[in-house]
């Protein structure tokens, strides 16, 4: 049977207080409605639409590239939401979920519990419910004296004994695909907000003598809707005890779990340490026997085995095996540490190489270079590569020695083997096995400071 799924993400979320569409705010370093949209894709759908609306111009490029969108001009209600998407599914004869984008947490196993449930009992409809211990503002369950689902009613819309049910409605749902749109042009906006409910589309199908369903979530954080910081602060923390768990059972060490933060997508190895403070986003990967952190962000960055990566940030970088990073290291985009190199304390490299065995070891900066293997860059040495217009390479050969201090302006080569004097400023290639100067003459100007002191002295 064919299976696709309808994110729901035209919503603008005033409760965020926030310029930003909510499904756009990031959990874990990734927005919230593409967590569901790779839940939905992990539970095997063979198609999925998100419904664009309100803030389109900054949820559709979040989503554009691994859905189809849909425009819903006008926001009047969870049923035009899905009515929208009516030409996207013409002929398509399946389950259809209907997801929302601002629940990040559901997982792809509960998705295909939902399909397995319609699909063996060809129900018009299974609805994933749940019972929080607050159901303030949650459509209630309504069931007949045998339990069967006879409706959803809305609080807002609920009498006094439909609004003590405790049993609530999650905003997810598994529809016979052509029973929802044959449904959806039944439904219509006589209730106190005026507005098209998907829930009633329930209804209908139960009148037309089709079976309706409830699933009981197994676990009720899967259905926690973010509509505020503070359940975005909720969200977040179960989401980081999940992956934590799921890490930790798979042979990572983290000496205190509540002060990681690992992303969705991050591959770990089994026998990587994390210390505290260590924020793993994007599709960072981390190889066997590293120690990552404390105080330490990676984004999109790849760190070999038996790497040391400590109070350190890198950004679409990449660090190979037995390389060292750190204390307070930032590697740039293209920044690439090859085998056993070295980036010490307050070095900041940018799209550069930095060879096997060779060294930053201290206060440097390294843009636009290409450096050997086996080079010593000395502490405080930076490659100027920036003129206040254009970007201009360095090339440094193998088994290279840079003085203290040195400034190497770009565009400049130096040799292998090759010797810069502390305090140099290179303009100009250097030979391999040369040894390059441009220190000036010391000049001394004997009792200088002494008289000086005294003339302070005797300005009081």
């Amino acid at each position: 049977m064919k299976t696709a799924a309808i994110v729901l993400a035209a919503g603008a979320g005033t409760r965020m207080k926030s310029k930003k569409p909510k499904v756009a705010h990031e959990m874990m370093g990734k927005p919230l409605v593409k967590w569901v949209i790779d839940a939905a894709a992990a539970a095997g759908m063979d198609k999925i639409v998100t419904v664009v609306g309100h803030g389109r111009e900054q949820v559709e490029p979040l989503v554009a590239d691994c859905t189809q969108v849909v425009v819903q001009p006008e926001r009047r209600g969870t049923a035009d939401a899905v009515g929208v998407c009516r030409d996207a599914f013409a002929g398509f004869d399946g389950s259809l979920l209907v997801l929302s984008g601002d629940c990040p947490l559901i997982t792809p196993q509960t998705m295909e519990a939902l399909l397995a449930m319609r699909a063996e009992s060809n129900a018009a409809v299974v609805v994933l419910t749940m019972q929080p211990d607050d159901p303030t503002g949650y459509g209630r369950i309504i069931r007949d004296e045998g339990g069967a689902v006879l409706r959803i009613v809305e609080q807002k819309d609920a009498s006094p004994e439909e609004a003590a049910v405790t049993e609530c409605n999650s905003g997810v749902y598994c529809f016979d695909a052509r029973a929802l749109f044959d449904a959806l042009g039944k439904v219509g906006s006589d209730n106190r907000q005026g507005e098209f409910y998907l829930t009633d589309v329930l209804e209908i199908c139960r009148r037309a003598g089709r079976a309706v369903l409830a699933l009981p979530a197994r676990d009720d954080t899967e259905c926690l809707g973010v509509n505020s910081r503070t359940q975005l602060a909720e969200a977040t923390k179960i989401a980081q005890r999940r992956i934590n768990e799921a890490h930790m059972a798979a042979g990572v060490t983290m000496l205190d779990p509540d002060q990681v933060w690992i992303g969705p997508d991050v591959a770990i190895e089994p026998d990587v340490e994390l210390m505290p403070q260590v924020f793993l986003f994007g599709h960072t990967a981390v190889g066997e026997d590293s120690v990552i952190g404390p105080n330490t962000r990676l984004t999109d960055t790849v760190v070999g085995c038996s790497c040391v990566v400590d109070e350190t940030v890198a950004v679409h970088a990449q660090i190979d095996d037995h390389a060292t990073c750190g204390p307070r290291a930032y590697l740039r985009p293209g920044a690439h540490l090859c085998v056993g190199a070295k980036a010490g304390t307050h070095v900041e490299i940018k799209k550069s190489t930095i060879g096997p065995g060779s060294k930053v070891p201290h206060l440097s900066y390294v843009g636009d270079t290409d450096m050997g293997a086996g080079v010593n860059m000395g502490a405080g040495s930076i490659t100027c590569n920036y003129d206040g217009k254009h970007k201009f390479p360095t090339v440094i050969g193998d088994n290279v020695f840079v003085g203290s201090s040195t400034m190497l302006v770009a565009p400049v080569t130096v040799g292998d083997g090759a010797v810069i004097g502390a305090g140099s400023v290179i303009a100009r290639d250097v030979s391999p096995d040369a040894l390059a100067l441009t220190r000036p003459d010391q000049k001394e100007f004997e009792g200088w400071a002494r008289k000086k002191r005294e003339e302070f002295a005797k300005e009081g």
